[in-house]
């Protein structure tokens, strides 16, 4: 893994960019005539101010400042990202990507995350039908040996495929109850 970020500061902060790349231990080397490796542990703590407008990894870097001042949010208020965009994840804490065009993926780590009763409410099962192998429909309406009913929340009725999903979905969004 290459662990360096290619930065290309511009041209009105190349000057100070350079005093604080030769003041870092070991020092950050150019790898081209106006472009530095910088270890990426080095690059979370960088001043904002040499950053700005610079091509990261070939892409133009944004602060958090210009972000905030356009009305975007920012990465760790979380988002869409397309495969061609380049972040940083864990700003915020821990964080789990979920992939939209991989349904099958994104319910197993909905699942494995704790999405699921972090949000109160079922993840749908993959559009396929097909049981995955870490599903667990037991407590299916169709697979009850005593054919009971649904598990709907008395509150809100809002039906879920296990007791559990419904009494998560009730402490949470339904706390009074």
């Amino acid at each position: 893994m290459n662990d360096m970020i290619r930065i290309q500061p511009t041209r009105g902060r190349r000057t100070d960019f350079a005093r604080w790349a030769v003041a870092q231990r070991p020092k950050v080397d150019t790898v081209s005539l106006h472009e530095f490796g910088v270890p990426a542990r080095l690059f979370v703590d960088m001043p904002e101010d040499i950053l700005i407008g610079a091509l990261v990894d070939g892409s133009r870097y944004v602060s958090p400042v210009e972000d905030a001042a356009l009305g975007n949010p920012g990465p760790g208020a979380g988002g869409q990202a397309v495969p061609t965009v380049a972040t940083v994840v864990g700003e915020s804490g821990p964080e789990t990507i979920i992939p939209l065009t991989r349904p099958d993926r994104s319910h197993q780590l909905a699942e494995q995350s704790g999405l699921e009763q972090l949000l109160g409410t079922a993840v749908p099962e993959p559009s396929s039908g097909a049981a995955t192998p870490d599903s667990d429909r037991s407590d299916s309406t169709s697979n009850r040996a005593d054919g009971g009913g649904e598990n709907s929340c008395d509150v809100c009725h809002r039906t879920f495929t296990t007791p559990r999903g419904r009494d998560a979905h009730r402490r949470q969004v339904h706390p009074e109850a």
